[in-house]
């Protein structure tokens, strides 16, 4: 506890916490972006391809299906190799199908790199990981939510910017049929920048690299299996699938809003290209900001009420989520709809938010493992809602039942309990950063 952060100092990179909390959110940016900077571009590509709802469907779950595998695999790699070393590969690696997309001339070769471009979502769990064991108990949950806050931020920028990329592209004289192609380089080469970053200036935890530290016999070395051990010491833990389940039925719906909104503006209200990418960019957009207020009311609440107020905050936000996602779905009009967009977004990125305040809570042994399975919910979610679409084959009913789901969904979140054990022994670590925290402001002074 006496070297991880005890507050956010935003203006100074000098400290590897606020260094890690910085490049966290900037990669996950980057990696969002990427992962949904074709949306927006979907109704120009759907009449290249001549593209079925059937096929737009199998897009948008191919999309956000491969990140549940992702999400898993990176929280046990975190535990092994740190996550330094780990986002600098999934940069690398994610750039290479961002950039193959552009050279895609057939539904299935599209098909094939939409799929592999979501591998960039798994950035999220390395970003909750790093700030998690970066910073102490009475600052963790609003440095996870407003790291992730900001980097979701990256799919509302890409809705918003990318119609502009296009026509950008398009007025410096590249050809119609390639505009949207050299769009996506854009993207491409912002993960390779961040990578570049990521290596240079991040390092794993206060002390140093996992490697390092455990050459020099600081950290135990946990063998190749160690991370596995951990995440089936996160599977065992039914407090990770109730947050599942949560995780699902917010930034599930996040993910699903991001995929299917400009197409819906654009077919349900008849809204141009560059108007609908600006009426879905505004949900992404809250992420900004609304991500972070639900981390900081819950460490707010756990303060006054203990660990159990976080729970509570959280199933309050999904029932405000779920009551605004049937508003939104009977909106008849378009300004309406965007008005009912920005109600539910702010409930459901404040609960994303306040879910991931909870994480480092459940289980610090096991964080990667917890941390990976509970992000993996999200996505399922997101695939869920997929199919359902294709099942229903009308978005506006897709969201009336998301609705009825994410309010029951919140029931989980009350099915979260601690034992008088594991509630003394945060207390007391949340104790030792406070007192950690006046000790250096008296320093300080």
């Amino acid at each position: 506890m006496s070297s991880k952060a005890t507050r956010i100092e935003l203006f100074h990179l000098r400290t590897p916490p606020m260094r890690a909390f910085h490049l966290s959110w900037l990669a996950f940016f980057a990696c969002f972006f990427a992962w949904f900077a074709v949306a927006p571009l979907m109704p120009l590509i759907k009449g290249e391809f001549h593209l079925s709802k059937d096929q737009l469907a199998n897009i948008s779950i191919a999309a956000v299906a491969v990140t549940v595998f992702g999400r898993l695999i990176v929280g046990p790699l975190c535990d092994r190799f740190g996550p330094r070393r780990t986002y600098t590969w999934l940069l690398l690696i994610s750039a290479v199908p961002v950039f193959g997309i552009a050279f895609a001339h057939s539904y299935a070769s599209f098909l094939f790199f939409r799929l592999a471009i979501g591998i960039a979502g798994a950035g999220f769990v390395i970003t909750q990981y790093h700030t998690s064991v970066m910073f102490a108990p009475n600052v963790v949950g609003t440095a996870n939510a407003a790291a992730a806050g900001w980097g979701n931020a990256g799919g509302g920028v890409a809705q918003s910017v990318m119609p502009w990329v296009l026509g950008a592209v398009i007025g410096l004289g590249v050809q119609h049929a390639w505009g949207w192609r050299a769009a996506m380089f854009v993207p491409g080469t912002l993960m390779l920048i961040v990578a570049a970053l990521y290596w240079r200036h991040a390092q794993d935890c206060p002390q140093g690299d996992y490697c390092d530290l455990r050459a020099r016999g600081v950290m135990p070395d946990t063998g190749k299996a160690g991370g596995w051990q951990v995440f089936l010491a996160a599977v065992k833990n039914y407090r990770v699938w109730m947050l599942f389940v949560t995780y699902a039925g917010c930034f599930g719906i996040e993910l699903f809003v991001h995929g299917v909104a400009v197409s819906y503006y654009v077919d349900r209200f008849g809204m141009d290209l560059q108007h609908a990418g600006m009426a879905a960019g505004c949900f992404g957009l809250l992420a900004l900001f609304a991500r972070a207020v639900g981390g900081i009311a819950s460490d707010r609440l756990a303060c006054r009420h203990g660990l159990a107020a976080r729970t509570w905050l959280l199933a309050a936000l999904m029932l405000g989520e779920g009551l605004g996602l049937l508003w939104f779905s009977s909106a008849q009009a378009a300004d309406t709809a965007v008005a009912a967009m920005i109600a539910f977004g702010l409930f459901t990125h404040m609960a994303c938010g306040s879910t991931y305040a909870l994480v480092p809570f459940v289980d610090r042994k096991a964080l990667g493992g917890v941390a990976g399975i509970i992000g993996a919910g999200g996505n399922v979610g997101a695939v869920a809602a997929g199919f359902l679409l294709k099942s229903t084959g009308s978005v506006q009913h897709t969201f009336a039942l998301l609705g009825g789901f994410v309010i029951a969904g919140s029931l989980c979140a009350l099915a979260v309990r601690f034992s008088a054990e594991h509630t003394a022994r945060e207390e007391q670590l949340y104790r030792e950063a406070m007192s950690q925290q006046q000790a250096t402001s008296r320093f300080a002074a």
